[in-house]
């Protein structure tokens, strides 16, 4: 899942150091991003910054009436150290780049490290002081809520939609804790534990200081995020003999590299490559050494089907412990050497050749909701063409297992078990 439109990607640099072309300094746009800042923007007074102003009010009202010029020099230094917490803040932010990475996959249960790249453009003053909120939240699937108001809709449904929220999003606060140097690099890590499958958007939702002296509180909207889907959970399985497995004959080959006889394709030469394996004519034609890929021979091949109806997985639980289930079986049958195809509903089965293939297949588990009746066609017909016209008879299909389990069949005869 892609970045939306309006933030940048995330592999760039992000800040107001990072607009590429220099501004010249000059005291008067100084002064006037004091008078009205940038956009997204804001510097709010802290508690003892209201005090602050508190008393400057009260000593000015006391320096005019009583005209003493104590009064009225203590006035001005506490006016002069307003101000210069609104330069020192606007100086701090001056020339910081930052910079958002989620390291993929993600899976449901297991850590995410989010890293959080900090860059200072500055060639003389360094930074201090600076927090970064970072906030994980899950993209919803399927269609959006109805909109509801909390007059109309019940107190328990307005509950259950406030914790459902909660569970969502996770939030944290990162804090530069030492300087960052001019020209310097720093990098903060943030690590959590997704709680559900499906989008997941990671945010920078703003950056904050107190510095230099905690009277003025400086905050900017970052607005820099990264989409990645949250793959399901892997699950604890109990496997079965088969015996109506059918085993294709010896020397039948599959569609993906290895040590048969059969070509499957020629790509460029790698250091490694045995000089046997090099297409002298091909390599001829096209100026470039080329070698040869051959198929690999199966002893078994299994194809996998997911009917995602409601009326068979009425149950949300027992929904997500079949993906979960497919999802682990079918990276175990590829590390096997035997996933042939995958399929859900009535989407045309999907060859599986590489870790991509696989990849692809976990990333639409990972989103896939119970299909209502009516939605799409049975997806029978298509696998079984699929199957038949690639002679694929082991065909893995998945029912539910009693009020809370899943199992996995081929030709009626239960080969697995969650």
């Amino acid at each position: 899942m892609g970045a939306p439109m309006n933030a940048p990607p995330s592999n760039e640099w992000s800040g107001p150091g990072a607009h590429g072309v220099r501004q010249k300094f000059t005291w008067n746009a100084l002064l006037w991003a004091l008078v009205f800042p940038q956009r997204r923007q804001q510097t709010l007074p802290t508690i003892s910054g209201v005090l602050l102003i508190g008393l400057a009010l009260g000593i000015g009202s006391a320096a005019y009436n009583s005209a003493n010029n104590i009064l009225f020099i203590t006035l001005s230094l506490l006016l002069a150290c307003l101000i210069l917490s609104g330069v020192l803040a606007l100086l701090n932010f001056r020339g910081v780049q930052w910079r958002l990475h989620v390291a993929p996959p993600l899976r449901v249960g297991q850590e995410v490290v989010v890293t959080l790249d900090l860059r200072n453009a500055k060639t003389f003053l360094p930074t201090y002081g600076l927090w970064f909120d970072l906030v994980a939240r899950a993209v919803e699937r399927g269609a959006p809520a109805k909109a509801e108001s909390t007059i109309t809709a019940r107190g328990v449904d307005v509950r259950a939609a406030l914790v459902r929220a909660e569970q969502a999003e996770a939030r944290e606060r990162l804090f530069l804790r030492t300087r960052l140097d001019p020209a310097g690099e720093a990098r903060m890590e943030w690590v959590f534990k997704t709680a559900r499958r499906g989008g997941l958007r990671v945010e920078l939702d703003g950056i904050g200081s107190l510095f230099p002296f905690g009277f003025l509180k400086k905050l900017l909207r970052a607005e820099v995020n990264e989409e990645m889907v949250v793959w399901p959970a892997p699950v604890e399985y109990q496997r079965f003999t088969v015996a109506s497995a059918q085993r294709p004959a010896t020397g039948m080959r599959v569609a993906r590299a290895g040590n048969g006889v059969d070509l499957l394709a020629l790509r460029r030469y790698a250091a490694g490559d045995s000089h046997r394996l090099i297409h002298w004519k091909a390599s001829a034609r096209s100026r470039q050494l080329l070698v040869r890929q051959f198929t690999a021979e199966s002893a078994e091949g299994f194809s996998l089907r997911l009917d995602t109806d409601a009326a068979i997985w009425p149950r949300a639980e027992q929904f997500e412990l079949v993906v979960s289930f497919v999802g682990t079986l079918a990276e175990d049958l590829f590390r096997a050497g035997t996933l042939v195809s995958v399929a859900l509903d009535a989407v045309p089965a999907v060859p599986v050749r590489r870790v991509r293939d696989l990849e692809a297949f976990l990333d639409r588990l990972a989103v896939v909701e119970p299909r209502k009746e009516g939605d799409s066609q049975r997806p029978a017909e298509t696998d079984l063409a699929f199957n038949g016209a690639h002679g694929r008879k082991n065909l893995i299909t998945f029912a539910p297992d009693g009020a809370r389990g899943a199992a996995a069949f081929v030709d009626g005869e239960k080969i697995a078990a969650a």
